[in-house]
């Protein structure tokens, strides 16, 4: 079974983003997490496969929590959604460690189910 986190401190877009993911793995488990400073807990308790991280979060950023996640649980697929397109944040996410790096505004839930499907076919 898939485990996914979902790491936004904007309620609509956790929500909204949760459905549309439920729709298309049914058996994915999500849990979610607002504040930045609680993401290293979540992820020690949770176990997720893959997280979806913002970048600018309440309590530490994203890619600092990328890295620190990547040290302890380098199998974990983090995909950093961002409003941030900024070339720097593109390379710092990556060097950070992040797995794939995918603007909100361009964000299709096909290409999400693909990157999925591409990382973590063995969980589905």
């Amino acid at each position: 079974m898939l485990k996914t986190l979902i790491v936004d401190d904007i309620a609509v877009f956790r929500e909204t983003f949760k459905t549309a993911l439920r729709e298309r793995f049914p058996a994915m488990t999500i849990d979610e997490e607002v504040d930045g400073s609680q993401v290293v807990d979540k992820v020690k308790a949770f176990q997720p496969d893959l997280v979806f991280m913002d970048i600018r979060l309440p309590g530490e950023n994203g890619l600092a929590l990328t890295e620190k996640i990547k040290v302890d649980y380098p199998g974990i697929v983090i995909i950093i959604l961002t409003d941030y397109d900024l070339p720097e944040y593109r390379e710092a996410a990556l060097q950070g460690g992040a797995d794939e790096f995918i603007p909100k505004g361009s964000l299709k839930m096909s290409a999400i189910e693909a990157l999925i499907e591409r990382h973590l076919a063995g969980k589905l």
